[in-house]
């Protein structure tokens, strides 16, 4: 059986991909903050999810400057 053909760049490159759900999240916060139903659990939720993008970037970001600077610990495999 042949493997699959590899995803398109722009949608393996995780910059683009957290960066685009990150996004969205905050446009689901805005939009809700907009209507006035800001304080409730869909309004955290989408808070909490452009937050949590945002920290996954920042320590994707953080692997890959360790593994170009050769650290030890750090992951291998990340492409630039």
């Amino acid at each position: 059986m042949a493997d699959p053909p590899p995803l398109p760049r722009h949608l393996s490159d995780m910059t683009t991909v957290v960066g685009a759900g990150s996004a969205l999240w905050a446009l689901g916060a805005a939009g809700l903050l907009a209507t006035g139903q800001a304080p409730g659990v869909p309004f955290a939720t989408c808070v909490a999810g452009a937050a949590l993008g945002g920290v996954g970037w920042g320590i994707f970001r953080w692997q890959r400057a360790a593994a170009r600077r050769g650290s030890r610990g750090a992951q291998q495999g990340l492409d630039d």
